[in-house]
């Protein structure tokens, strides 16, 4: 918001927040509710098409949630089986895909949130939950009994994830951008990842243990916007 008011040369500029769920956070950008969404949304080509994005902020790759007792290592180990992804999430577009392409026979269920999601695995109506890996960490961080997950070291795709805004306005682009590149260049940036991810966040104490990936730390490094996953390949 600095940045904004500094560019329109105003102060006092006021922020309204909106909650927003995987299934309504592009319509309302699309129709003008929101400017800005900053959440585990995927930049790819497709919603590139509706919206635009920011350079990129975190990279993740889609992987498995299961409870240990099952012995599930992969996505081949749920022929037949039942797995719940959230609706709207492009997690849920991939499931769908891979069931088919690899004929497992799957019986996907879907969560109208994250939390429904992991409510069905956590009851038994799914023995697993694809998500984002960020996601599923924060899921088992805090859920009731942490031992009994686990999320898989498969990983079924690596996107970027970027806070969203209109498309056709490069002028409000071109400022949350430089913002944002100021910010990878800065130190500021691992102090705050380091503060939410790998610390102990107030106030129960909760640990992601998640450490910062290569991938995310060559996208800051050279920050862009690309949707091509490709580009966040690190040799």
């Amino acid at each position: 918001m600095a940045a904004v008011q500094k560019h329109l040369n105003k102060s006092g500029l006021k922020v309204v927040t909106n909650p927003v769920t995987a299934a309504n956070r592009i319509p309302l950008m699309a129709n003008g509710t929101i400017d800005l969404e900053c959440g585990s949304t995927t930049n790819n080509a497709e919603r590139q098409k509706q919206v635009a994005f920011a350079p990129t902020m975190f990279v993740i790759a889609n992987r498995l949630l299961t409870k240990k007792s099952s012995n599930i290592g992969s996505l081949a180990d749920l022929k037949g089986k039942t797995l719940v992804a959230t609706a709207g999430t492009t997690t849920h577009k991939q499931m769908t895909m891979l069931n088919a392409e690899r004929k497992l026979g799957m019986k996907i269920l879907v969560g109208k949130d994250h939390p429904e999601s992991f409510l069905m695995l956590e009851t038994g109506r799914a023995v697993a939950e694809a998500n984002d890996d960020i996601l599923l960490a924060g899921q088992v961080a805090t859920a009731r009994n942490p031992d009994q997950y686990v999320i898989g070291s498969e990983a079924l795709s690596v996107e970027p994830y970027g806070i969203m805004l209109r498309r056709g306005d490069p002028q409000f682009k071109a400022v949350i951008d430089a913002a944002l590149t100021d910010l990878y260049r800065s130190d500021q940036f691992a102090k705050i990842y380091a503060k939410w991810f790998t610390s102990s966040i107030p106030p129960r104490g909760i640990n992601l243990k998640f450490p910062m990936s290569p991938q995310l730390k060559a996208a800051i490094a050279k920050p862009t916007d690309s949707p091509d996953p490709a580009a966040y390949t690190v040799k």
